[in-house]
C-alpha cells in the first residue's frame, strides 16, 4: 500500500506549490511598479508596515529593494517566523495566532503610531498576508484585549469560518476593515498582498485593513446570533448598537480615502495548486485540479475528497484541492483542519490499495500545532489498530494530532515564510 517512494513523490509535489508561492520572489517582482510610483510621485519618504504569517520575508525583500529610501517601518508575524537575518530599518515584533496576546496590541500600536506620523509627501509601502487579523491587536474603544480573545476563541471552537469571523473582528477593531488606510491618510498607500482566503476578497484577508469593508454591523449582529455568542457582553453590546445604527460603520466603497490606496493581490492558492499540478505533470501523472474553494467542515471534505478519489479508475493520477476547512471542535485533544481532514480521510479509503494523500497548510503550522499536516494512506487505519490505536476514538477527541504522533504520518516543515491556505494532493497508483 503505502511506500517510501510515494511519500516522497507527494511531499516533492508540495514542495513545488510552496516555491511558487515564496513571499519574498513575489515582492521583488513587484520592485519596477513601487519605484515607479515613488519616482514618479514626487515623495519623499518611505515607510513600511507589515502584518501577516509572510510579513518577514516580505520586508526582507522590501529592504533588499529600496535601502535607505526606507524611513522606518513595523511588521508583526506570527511567533517562530522571524528568520535568523536582521531587518535594518523596519522594526521587527511577532506575536501569538490565532487568538491575539499582549504582544500584538503593543506592536500594533507601534505600527498606529508609524501611520498616524504619514504625511502627504510620504508612500506608505503596505504588507500584508494572512494571520494579519489576530497579529495586529488593537481593539475598539471599549473592548479589551481579553474581550478580543475570548470571541474569537468562541468562534473558532464554534466551527465559524474566516468571512464570519473577520466579520466580528472587523468592527470591533481600530485597524480592521479600511481603518489602517484611514490612520494612514493623506498619505498614498500600496499594499502588496498574498491572500489566504478562498476568492481572494481584499476586504476578508487579514480583514481587510486597507480597503473598504464590505461587511455591515449587521453582518457581525448575524454572526453572534448564529453562534450563540452571548459573550464577552462589551463585544455583544457594541455590535447590537452598531447594528441598530447608533455607531457608524466601517469605510465603504466610495469613501475618498481610498483614491489614494493600492491594492494588489501578489500571490495566492491558485498559484500553488498550478505548480503542483505543473509538477504532478512533470513526474508523468495524470493531474486535475478538483477546486481552489474547498471548505466547509473537515470531515465532510475529507469524504468528498475520497470519494472523488475512490471513483477514479485511471492511474496513476493526481488530484489536487486547495482552500480551507474548519472544525467544529467538541472535543479535548489536539489537532488542526488538516491532520483532521486527513485522519477522516483515511477512514474513508480504509483498505484502498494506491491511495495516498497529503493534507498541508502551507504556512507550515496547523491549528495550534508544530506540524503542517499529514500523510496518510489505505493502510493507515489498520496498521494503527494493529499498534492498538482505535483511529475513531482520536477523530471523536478532536486528537488528530496526537493519533499521527503515535502511528506516525505527521508532516512537519517548519514556518514556510508563506501562507496561501491549504493544499490536499492525492496520489492515485
Amino acid at each position: 500500500m503505502y511506500t517510501p517512494s510515494q511519500n516522497d513523490t507527494i511531499k516533492r509535489i508540495f514542495g513545488a506549490a510552496l516555491k511558487a508561492v515564496d513571499p519574498y520572489k513575489a515582492v521583488m517582482e513587484e520592485k519596477d511598479r513601487l519605484s515607479s510610483v515613488f519616482n514618479s510621485g514626487g515623495f519623499k519618504r518611505m515607510i513600511v508596515a507589515g502584518l501577516g504569517k509572510a510579513s518577514y520575508p516580505m520586508a526582507l525583500a522590501i529592504e533588499d529593494s529600496f535601502g535607505d529610501l526606507i524611513e522606518a517601518g513595523v511588521i508583526i508575524t506570527k511567533y517562530g517566523h522571524l528568520g535568523e537575518r536582521k531587518l535594518g530599518r523596519i522594526k521587527a515584533f511577532d506575536a501569538a495566532h490565532p487568538v491575539p496576546d499582549e504582544s500584538g496590541e503593543k506592536a500594533a500600536g507601534e505600527l498606529l503610531k508609524l501611520l498616524e506620523g504619514a504625511s502627504e509627501d510620504t508612500l506608505v509601502v503596505c504588507l500584508i498576508s494572512g494571520g494579519g487579523s489576530a497579529l495586529l491587536a488593537a481593539p475598539a474603544e471599549g473592548i479589551t484585549l481579553a474581550d478580543k480573545q475570548a470571541v474569537t476563541s468562541a468562534l473558532l471552537k464554534a466551527g465559524a469560518d474566516i468571512n464570519e469571523l473577520n466579520s466580528i473582528r472587523k468592527h470591533i477593531s481600530r485597524v480592521k476593515g479600511g481603518r489602517l488606510a484611514r490612520a494612514a491618510y493623506p498619505a498614498t498607500v500600496i499594499s502588496l498582498i498574498i491572500s489566504d482566503v478562498i476568492g481572494d476578497p481584499l476586504d476578508v484577508i487579514a480583514s481587510g485593513p486597507t480597503s473598504p469593508d464590505a461587511s455591515t454591523w449587521q453582518d457581525a449582529q448575524a454572526v453572534i446570533r448564529k453562534f450563540g455568542i452571548t459573550s464577552p457582553e462589551n463585544v455583544v453590546r457594541l455590535i447590537e448598537e452598531g447594528a441598530s445604527g447608533q455607531l457608524p460603520d466601517n469605510p465603504k466603497p466610495g469613501d475618498p480615502l481610498f483614491e489614494k490606496v493600492q491594492n494588489l493581490i501578489i500571490s495566492s492558492n491558485r498559484l500553488a495548486l498550478q505548480a503542483a499540478r505543473n509538477e504532478a505533470q512533470a513526474l508523468d501523472f495524470e493531474t486535475e485540479i478538483l477546486t481552489d474553494s474547498l471548505s466547509g467542515e473537515a470531515r465532510e471534505a475529507a469524504r468528498r475528497l475520497a470519494s472523488d478519489a475512490i471513483s477514479r479508475e485511471d492511474r496513476p493520477c493526481c488530484l489536487i484541492a486547495g482552500g480551507e476547512t474548519t472544525v467544529i471542535v467538541t472535543g479535548q485533544g489536539k489537532g488542526g483542519r488538516n491532520t483532521e481532514l486527513a485522519l477522516a480521510f483515511s477512514l474513508e479509503i480504509e483498505g484502498q490499495d494506491g491511495i495516498t494523500l497529503l493534507a498541508a497548510g502551507t504556512d507550515g503550522t496547523d491549528g495550534p500545532t508544530d506540524a503542517a499536516g499529514a500523510i496518510v494512506d489505505g493502510g493507515t487505519v489498520s496498521n494503527a489498530r494493529e499498534s492498538g490505536v482505535e483511529p475513531t476514538d482520536y477523530l471523536e477527541n478532536n486528537d488528530s494530532y496526537t493519533f499521527f504522533e503515535l502511528v506516525g504520518g505527521l508532516l512537519k516543515t517548519g514556518p514556510t515564510g508563506t501562507n496561501v491556505m491549504d493544499i490536499d494532493i492525492i496520489l492515485l497508483t
